[in-house]
């Protein structure tokens, strides 16, 4: 296995490198007939770029997305849909001096461990900005899941450090998210995670934090039993993203502070006639399989391991050696750009398993 596709019927397969000609992705088992062009991808592609605001890289890249296959006629085939974003802004150059090192918590060693080589450029796929095509796929499922479904999933920055807002989830809306450059719904939070993020950067140094991503209006039936339980699924969707350290779903590692009769959901049934659940301890997935409750989880981000602070390590005859001077144009905190990045392997996750649902039994969920 190669570890560059994800999914089993809507499968994403991404390539390209941070400071090579480009990136992007082929999406194969897409439906047919589905309205779609550039404007629809470019959006989530703007909130992922760099150099959008004060406390982002600072790389100029305009991150323009081209369908180069499987789109006729503005729809999808059904055929593989290939799309790119160009490299503008690539600076190789920078990085020259750290071809023979390895630098703290990236993956230069183990990449060189694994493969005898590695592309010392940005670090190749390594690098973050490989996000680039699971944002491109992202935003083909999420408008697939909005407009057959009406399937919303929002992301937002929930905490910085320590930092932390307990905003329901429940209530924020986009525009809300998109208010402020940290992506914090929160506004008096916002505006202290700011100031933190500013002071880390002048200090050349980074920080991390957490995303917290709800889904909502999600039908009930979605995931499968055992190994490829919904909840794993989200899990290993959003522990693939890189820098992310940690997973929650529903209560999280809150629930061993409970008794069973604090955490359990009683149900009840709707005035519709559906079924629903007073409390959602679950976050919306229980026995791995989707109750029909809005799906909350949480991301967990580790600092950014690129930082201006002189740092011990080894180069790779295994000599000690101290890095000085770090060149090139990093976050110093990823959260606000890892925002569409949650909800585009939320989405990945979810319409893969609609399609799958639809193979379950002879009906439509």
């Amino acid at each position: 296995m190669s570890g560059n596709t994800f999914g089993h019927l809507f499968k994403v397969t991404t390539f390209g490198e941070s400071h090579g000609g480009g990136l992007g992705c082929v999406i194969d088992g897409c439906p047919a007939g589905i309205k779609l062009s550039e404007k629809d991808i470019q959006p989530e592609l703007d909130r992922r770029k760099p150099g959008q605001s004060k406390i982002t890289s600072q790389r100029l890249e305009e991150d323009k997305v081209e369908i180069l296959s499987g789109v006729f006629e503005g729809k999808t085939l059904g055929t593989p849909i290939a799309m790119l974003v160009r490299n503008k802004d690539a600076s190789p150059k920078d990085y020259e001096y750290l071809k023979d090192k390895f630098r703290p918590s990236h993956a230069d060693f183990t990449w060189e461990q694994k493969y005898g080589l590695r592309n010392w450029q940005g670090g190749g796929r390594a690098s973050a900005r490989e996000t680039v095509s699971r944002v491109i796929a992202g935003a083909v499922a999420k408008k697939i899941l909005k407009e057959k479904l009406g399937i919303i999933i929002l992301a937002f920055v929930s905490q910085v450090k320590h930092i932390i807002t307990n905003i329901d989830p429940n209530k924020v809306t986009l525009n809300e998210v998109e208010e402020n450059i940290v992506r914090c719904p929160d506004k008096a939070a916002a505006l202290k995670m700011i100031k933190l993020i500013e002071k880390i950067k002048k200090e050349g140094n980074s920080v991390g934090g957490i995303i917290t991503c709800i889904a909502k209006n999600i039908p009930p039936g979605l995931g499968e039993p055992v190994f490829d339980k919904l909840s794993a699924q989200l899990a290993y969707a959003c522990l693939s993203i890189p820098a992310a350290k940690g997973f929650e779903i529903g209560s999280g590692f809150n629930c061993v502070t409970m008794t069973g009769r604090q955490h359990n959901d009683p149900f009840y049934k709707k005035l519709d006639g559906t079924i629903g659940t007073k409390t959602n301890n679950s976050g919306g997935i229980q026995g791995g399989i989707s109750n029909g409750e809005n799906i909350i989880l949480k991301v967990a981000f580790k600092p950014t391991a690129t930082i201006m602070k002189t740092q011990e390590s080894v180069n790779d005859r295994g000599e000690l050696i101290k890095l000085e001077n770090i060149k090139g144009r990093h976050d110093p905190c990823i959260l606000p750009r890892a925002v569409p990045i949650v909800e585009a392997m939320t989405a990945l996750v979810l319409i893969d398993n609609y399609l799958l649902s639809r193979t379950n039994k002879l009906q439509n969920i």
